[in-house]
């Protein structure tokens, strides 16, 4: 039997009760949900959850139908981008699944959600339909509040439904490997300096391969540098967190704390471990 994990990314990270909701709703379906974590302030819910083809296609769905009910996009306010009540959905095989297992589920679970909820889905990752839908930057970009218009280009129109849902808006739908979703706060008020930092890590700006970034702002003082790691073993989590302290201490600024989004292979978590044994961390010059 091939194994598989969901994560759905949910924007909605301040009512317990409704994440409560959504995650009894895909364990009801026969998923197990192995991990959640909540930020209030990007107003999100990651949740990783595993099971063979049909349970996670049928708990995506089950998701996706508490979702629509409880999250109102229209009056929605976070830190982070978002498109859609389930705003993210990837399938990523395990042990012995392959990634052509996983495009199959996810064009399953877009095309049953479009038909038993009404809410549209695009495709990217491997199961991208065109090679300038492979990026989720690019598939989600104007938000849930720009969605009707972009869809109207052919280039950016649902692969699953024709019109986004009024509330729930639609959802990018991936198939793609093993991911690490890792950030690093820093102590300022100063958006610009994390966004300049997110530019000269990412990939896509000429930084580092297979990292994707994104600077936001938290609170008052503090601004993130947000990434997603696609290869888990291409980028030590050490090297991250040092290029941006570098980065931050240039401008007279220190790293608040970094946190883990979600789950990360053991052998990520002990190669930084391992270093930081070796030379703790040091604080920037001047601070």
């Amino acid at each position: 039997m091939s194994i598989f994990e969901i994560v759905p990314n949910v924007s909605e990270g301040r009512d317990a009760a409704a994440v409560d909701a959504m995650v009894a709703a895909m364990v009801a379906a026969g998923a197990r949900v192995v991990h959640r974590t909540s930020d209030p302030v990007h107003h999100r819910t990651v949740i990783t959850a595993i099971g063979d083809g049909t349970q996670v296609v049928d708990a995506a769905v089950a998701l996706a139908r508490v979702a629509a009910e409880r999250i109102d996009l229209r009056a929605h306010r976070g830190a982070h981008p978002r498109m859609g009540a389930v705003d993210v959905l990837p399938f990523v095989p395990l042990g012995d699944a392959t990634l052509a297992d996983a495009v199959a589920l996810a064009q399953r679970a877009g095309e049953r959600i479009w038909r038993e909820l009404r809410i549209p889905s695009k495709l990217y990752g491997a199961a991208a339909t065109a090679a300038h839908r492979t990026q989720l930057a690019d598939i989600r970009a104007g938000g849930f509040e720009a969605l009707a218009e972009r869809s109207r280009d052919p280039r950016w129109a649902f692969d699953y439904g024709d019109a986004p849902h009024a509330s729930a808006g639609a959802i990018a739908i991936a198939a793609r490997r093993f991911l690490i979703a890792f950030n690093v706060e820093l102590d300022s008020d100063d958006l610009e300096l994390a966004r300049r930092i997110a530019r000269t890590l990412r990939e896509r700006d000429g930084g580092l391969r297979t990292l994707r970034t994104l600077g936001l702002r938290l609170a008052s003082g503090v601004v993130q540098v947000s990434c997603n790691l696609t290869d888990v073993d291409a980028i030590p989590l050490y090297r991250i967190a040092e290029l941006v302290r570098t980065a931050a201490g240039r401008a007279g600024v220190r790293v608040r704390r970094c946190e883990l989004i979600g789950l990360a292979p053991r052998r990520a978590i002990m190669r930084t471990a391992a270093a930081y044994r070796r030379e703790p961390p040091r604080a920037p010059r001047g601070s």
